[in-house]
């Protein structure tokens, strides 16, 4: 008997941020200090529901393979989509988030790679922490903090080293 998807809570929280990524867009575009305020609570929001999906998934038993499929797509849109943003008004350069998006992409490839092999992801600290630095980063740049570049720097630092880390794990096979 196949197992259907559930749409629990937690996977509701997952939905609900994927659909605040093009709010979040529509505001980080704008050049207003009042839409920079707004995009830095919707993204607030939207990490926020990040760490409470997985908390109430594991709290309450309810993992389910959609939400392992949709917690890090949701993730990656939230990430990326900001940072894509913050390039177009200029506020980090290009370049680096040409790395940190193709990090992304990278290692969801694995993911897909070692999901098809039945081999099991855990989340490394280095991703627990490049993933807070990059939340950080966003968020200084988003109000244009003057010290933001270098949150920038910081978060670009961990998300290429978290990316070796993982990319080793899993050439060696240790992914479990």
């Amino acid at each position: 008997m196949r197992k259907e998807a559930t749409l629990n809570l937690p996977n509701k929280l997952t939905l609900g941020r994927i659909f605040l990524v093009p709010l979040l867009v529509v505001f980080l575009i704008s050049s207003s200090r009042i839409n920079s305020i707004i995009a830095t609570a919707i993204f607030l929001a939207a990490a926020l529901s990040d760490w409470l999906d997985g908390l109430i998934a594991r709290k309450t038993r309810q993992i389910t393979t959609l939400g392992k499929l949709l917690d890090p797509l949701a993730d990656k849109l939230l990430v990326s989509a900001a940072f894509i943003s913050l390039v177009q008004s200029g506020r980090i350069p290009a370049w680096m988030v040409v790395v940190i998006v193709c990090r992304e992409l990278a290692i969801t490839g694995l993911r897909g790679i070692a999901a098809s092999q039945d081999l099991v992801v855990a989340s490394s600290w280095w991703g627990k922490y490049k993933m807070l630095s990059q939340i950080l980063a966003i968020v200084l740049l988003i109000l244009e903090a003057p010290f933001a570049i270098i949150a920038a720097w910081i978060a670009l630092i961990l998300t290429v080293v978290s990316g070796i880390d993982y990319a080793a794990k899993f050439i060696g096979g240790s992914l479990e």
